[in-house]
């Protein structure tokens, strides 16, 4: 492994010698490591026989969260776009504290004022990826049309074609994604949001202050993010204050937020199995019996 860090941190211009490279869990796609040089500390993940803008998107996302200068995100120094299957590397700043009592609090004002930057259209003008799996995108003039083609129509096929959809499951779905205009009555603006806002991708940096990493980044509706925050938790009262002090949910957001959550339900039904499925079940017979 240190020979593929050792060119990449070579291409941002840090020649000295690695000191210590230390594996990091947590994620699920990639490999992750601590390493540290002469120079400078760094944060570096691995992967291979990934398409090849894998990293370069992640490095877009982070830019576009960063140009919000609405809340911390780690500098990119580099990343690596396969030609093949060849192994490569996204090398970026190492941001490491511990949580202060405000930090929370900081989080969730951060995130809303992320979600005050607003685009002309929803969606994402390049493909990205939730975990592993490839997220069709494009930009478009109506939040209703771009969740019903852009996200659950993936999903469903994915999961058509990986077997996960018994005919039930599959008719339910289908009339549900028929029936999308009726709930999603609610006026919305095309917020940017993180788009894997799961409580692993943010983290206390320097002084507490809360960094996000991880971004699968797009243009949508500023409830379809906090919904999500609510499948997994990670997520304190404090920060959901916060938040809607900055940003207020519409009206109708408990009777949508099981819709929103669908999405990812089915995510991760298509990565990791039947384990979601009774959840994304429960969702189904909710909205159409």
């Amino acid at each position: 492994m240190n020979p593929l860090i050792q060119q990449s941190l070579e291409a941002i211009g840090d020649t000295s010698s690695i000191q210590e490279t230390t594996s990091i869990s947590g994620g699920d796609i990639n490999q992750a490591f601590y390493v540290r040089t002469k120079e400078e500390e760094y944060f570096v993940k691995t992967n291979k026989d990934v398409p090849e803008h894998f990293f370069r998107v992640e490095a877009k996302g982070l830019s576009f969260i960063r140009d919000t200068k609405a809340i911390r995100v780690p500098e990119v120094y580099y990343y690596g776009e396969p030609a093949g299957n060849e192994q490569v590397a996204l090398v970026m700043e190492w941001l490491k504290g511990e949580p202060t009592g405000d930090t929370e609090e900081r989080l969730g004002r951060g995130i809303a004022n992320m979600h005050k930057t607003y685009g002309e259209k929803f969606g994402f003008e390049e493909d990205t990826f939730i975990g592993a799996l490839p997220q069709p995108n494009r930009l478009v003039g109506d939040w209703t049309t771009y969740y019903h083609d852009y996200r659950l129509v993936p999903q469903f096929n994915i999961a058509a074609e990986r077997g996960q959809l018994p005919l039930e499951r599959k008719q339910r779905l289908k009339k549900l994604m028929e029936r999308l205009p009726q709930w999603l009555t609610h006026e919305v603006k095309p917020s940017l949001l993180h788009g894997d806002l799961w409580g692993g991708n943010w983290m206390a940096g320097p002084n507490g202050e809360p960094c996000l990493i991880d971004p699968s980044v797009f243009y949508g509706d500023h409830a379809f993010e906090l919904a999500f925050t609510e499948v997994f938790g990670g997520y304190s009262e404090a920060f959901y204050r916060a938040y809607q002090e900055e940003m207020p949910l519409s009206e109708n957001y408990e009777d949508i937020k099981p819709l929103y959550q669908l999405y990812y339900l089915l995510a991760h039904l298509n990565l990791f199995g039947e384990a979601y499925a009774g959840s994304v079940d429960r969702i189904l017979k909710r909205y159409v019996g």
